[in-house]
C-alpha cells in the first residue's frame, strides 16, 4: 500500500505539543465487521489513494486498529479526535462504546481515558453508515447514482479527515473562541475549562515574535469570557490599520498561548492564533476593516483525483491556494463543503478571503432540517476563529428547500437557517439562500452563467435591471421576500468549458486558448464596472470528473497563462 503520511498537525488553532497520529494503515471492511481489507486512513475507500478504490454504493464500512499509549502520554487523559467521518459512526475502545456522532463534516472528540488498558495495545473499532441513497442527508456534490454526472461526484464513505490522540491534563483547557474587537483594538476570549474549580486561565499575546500583552483570570465557574488589548507597547510608533490588521494582501496573525494553572501549577499549555479583521455591511456596502472591499473570488469544490474530498497532502492546500493567488483572485468560496481545518489555517496565514459553507441534502422534511442545524452550528462553532472566513453560507441555489419560492415551511428554514447562523456568530454576513430565491440575508448573491459580456453589461448597469433580471429563470427572492438593499455579489458566473479537445461540460465553450482566456477577461470587466456589483465569484478552480469548466485542469495543470487570468481580474 503506497503510504503517505499526513502527520500534521490537524488543528492549528488548537494546538496542543503532546499528540499522536492514527493516520495511516487500518483493518477495514464494507458491509459486515470482517475487517479483511488495509486502508490508508484518512483516504475513503472510494479513493485510490485509500489503497481500496471501490466507487461502489457503501450503507456501511468498519475500521479496525491498535495503538500503544506512547510513554510521554501516559497517566493523563486521553482524548480521541475525528476530523469528519461519513456520515454517522460509533466508536468503540477495548469494546467499550465511547462515542456516536452523526454529521459528514463536523469534528468530533471522545475523552477514551477509561477505556485505555495502560501500557498494552489497545484497540479501536469505527462503524461508519452513509445511506448513498438518501437524500435527506447533506451531502454536498457527492452523487446518489454509481458514476459521477453533470455537477455531481463521487462518493466519500466513512473516514475522510484525520484521527488523532491527545494527551491532556484532567484540569485543562477545553475549548476557547477567539473574536477580534476591531475598532477597540482588542481581542475577546471566551474559555471553557474542565477539572478543578480553582482554575486559572493565563493568555500570552505576541506578534512577530515580540510580547504584546499578558492576562490571567480565575475561572469562577470554569467559564468566562475577557479582553485584552492588542496594541503593543510604544504604539505611537504602529499604524493599527497598516501594521496589524489583517487583510488579503497583508495577513497578519497573531499568536496566543494560554496556559492553565490550579493549586500554583502549570497543568495545561493550548498555542492559537487570531488576525485582527473586522468584516461588516453597512449602507448598502460590504467593508473589510471598515472599507470597501471588491471581492474577487474563485469557486472551490476542494476535490483531488486520487484522493476525492481529501487533500492528498497537506502542500496540496498550499498549491491550490498560492495559484489562486498567482491568478490574482483574493478569495474564494468554499463550495458545497465544509474543509479541513487545516485549509482555512493555511488560507489565514496565506491570505485569502473564503466563504464558509457545507454540503447540502436534495430533499425537505423536518428529519433532514434537524440534522442540518446539528452539523452547521458544529461547524461554525469549530470554524469561526478563522480570520479567512468572512462569509458563512448555509443554503445553495434552493438545495434541499426544493420548493422554497412559494413553500412557507421552507422559506422559514431559509430564515431559520441565517438566524441561527447569526445567533451562533454575529461577526460574518450570512447569505440565506446563494444564488436566488432569497429570503433575509444580508447579501443579495446571484448565479448567472450569461456567456455575452453585452448582456451582462445591460443585466447589471443599475439596481433596476439586476431586479428585473431572472438568470437561469430563477427569481432574485422568494415570493412574499423583497431587496432591502443589501449588497449585490454575481457568485457564480463564467464556467467555461476549455478542455483542450477532451470531453466534457461547461457552460460555454471555447476552442481556442486565446479566445478563452479574452472570454474570461471580458465576463469579469463586465462584473467589476458595473455601479451596482460588489464582488464576484468565478467558476471554478479546476475540472473535476466530467465537469471541465475550470481554469486548471484537475491535476492542477494551468489551461491558460495564470498571468492572463491574473491580468482579466485585474483589469
Amino acid at each position: 500500500m503506497n503510504k503517505i503520511p499526513r502527520n500534521e498537525h490537524p488543528r492549528p488553532d488548537f494546538r496542543r505539543d503532546n499528540w499522536l497520529t492514527l493516520n495511516g494503515e487500518w483493518d477495514f471492511s464494507i458491509g459486515s465487521d470482517t475487517f479483511n481489507r488495509k486502508i490508508l486512513v484518512p483516504f475513503a475507500c472510494e479513493s485510490a489513494l485509500s489503497g481500496i478504490g471501490d466507487t461502489g454504493l457503501h450503507a456501511v464500512v468498519w475500521y479496525r486498529r491498535t495503538f500503544a499509549v506512547p510513554e510521554k502520554m501516559r497517566g493523563q487523559c486521553l482524548l480521541l479526535h475525528f476530523g469528519a467521518v461519513d456520515y454517522r459512526c460509533s466508536v468503540w475502545v477495548n469494546g467499550t462504546l465511547v462515542k456516536t456522532h452523526t454529521g459528514g463534516q463536523s469534528s468530533f472528540s471522545a475523552d477514551i481515558t477509561a477505556a485505555v488498558r495502560g501500557t498494552e495495545q489497545n484497540s479501536i473499532v469505527v462503524k461508519a453508515e452513509d445511506d448513498p441513497l438518501d437524500l435527506e442527508q447533506p451531502r454536498g456534490k457527492q452523487f446518489w447514482e454509481e458514476q459521477p454526472r453533470s455537477i455531481f461526484y463521487t462518493r466519500t464513505t466513512g473516514i475522510w479527515q484525520s484521527v488523532w490522540l491527545e494527551a491532556a491534563a484532567e484540569t485543562r483547557l477545553d475549548s476557547v473562541r477567539i473574536t477580534p474587537l476591531f475598532d477597540e483594538e482588542a481581542v475577546r476570549f471566551e474559555y471553557a475549562l474542565c477539572g478543578r474549580e480553582d482554575a486559572a486561565l493565563k493568555a500570552e499575546i505576541s506578534f512577530g515574535g515580540r510580547p504584546v500583552a499578558c492576562a490571567t483570570v480565575q475561572a469562577n465557574g470554569k467559564k468566562g469570557v475577557f479582553a485584552v488589548s492588542v496594541q503593543p507597547q510604544a504604539a505611537s510608533a504602529w499604524n493599527f490599520y497598516e501594521d496589524l490588521a489583517w487583510t488579503p494582501e497583508k495577513p497578519r496573525l497573531f499568536e496566543v498561548r494560554f496556559s492553565v494553572y490550579a493549586g500554583g501549577q502549570c497543568t495545561d499549555v493550548v498555542n492559537s492564533y487570531f488576525g485582527m479583521r473586522k468584516v461588516s455591511v453597512e449602507n448598502g456596502t460590504f467593508l473589510l476593516n471598515n472599507r470597501p472591499y471588491f471581492q474577487k473570488l474563485v469557486l472551490d469544490q476542494g476535490y483531488w483525483p486520487q484522493s476525492l474530498m481529501t487533500a492528498p497532502t497537506d502542500d496540496a492546500f498550499v498549491q491550490d491556494l498560492q495559484r489562486i493567488r498567482e491568478m490574482g483572485f483574493n478569495g474564494l468560496r468554499m463550495h458545497q463543503k465544509a474543509e479541513d481545518p487545516r485549509f482555512y489555517y493555511h488560507a489565514d496565514r496565506l491570505g485569502l478571503l473564503v466563504w464558509g459553507e457545507i454540503g447540502s441534502a436534495y430533499q425537505y422534511s423536518a428529519a433532514y432540517a434537524q440534522r442540518w442545524y446539528s452539523e452547521w452550528a458544529e461547524c461554525v462553532l469549530r470554524d469561526c476563529g478563522h480570520p479567512c472566513i468572512v462569509t458563512w453560507v448555509p443554503l445553495n441555489e434552493s438545495w434541499g428547500v426544493q420548493e422554497i419560492r412559494t413553500d412557507r415551511m421552507q422559506q422559514a428554514h431559509s430564515m431559520a437557517a441565517c438566524w441561527m447562523t447569526k445567533s451562533l456568530d454575529g461577526t460574518r454576513p450570512v447569505v440565506d439562500n446563494d444564488g436566488w430565491e432569497h429570503t433575509c440575508g444580508d447579501l443579495l448573491t446571484i448565479h448567472d452563467y450569461e456567456s455575452d459580456p453585452a448582456v451582462l453589461r445591460a443585466r447589471y448597469a443599475s439596481a433596476e435591471s439586476i431586479l428585473r433580471s431572472a438568470p437561469g429563470g430563477k427569481s432574485l427572492y422568494a415570493q412574499g421576500f423583497a431587496y432591502q438593499g443589501q449588497p449585490i455579489l454575481v457568485t457564480e458566473f463564467g464556467g467555461i468549458c476549455f478542455a483542450g479537445g477532451t470531453d466534457g461540460w461547461g457552460y460555454s465553450h471555447d476552442s481556442d486558448p486565446q479566445k478563452y482566456a479574452q472570454h474570461i477577461a471580458a465576463l469579469m470587466a463586465e462584473l467589476r464596472q458595473s455601479p451596482q456589483v460588489q464582488g464576484y465569484c468565478y467558476t471554478q478552480l479546476c475540472d473535476i470528473e466530467t465537469e471541465q469548466n475550470g481554469l486548471l485542469t484537475y491535476d492542477r495543470k494551468p489551461k491558460v497563462d495564470p498571468a492572463l487570468i491574473r491580468r482579466a481580474n485585474e483589469g
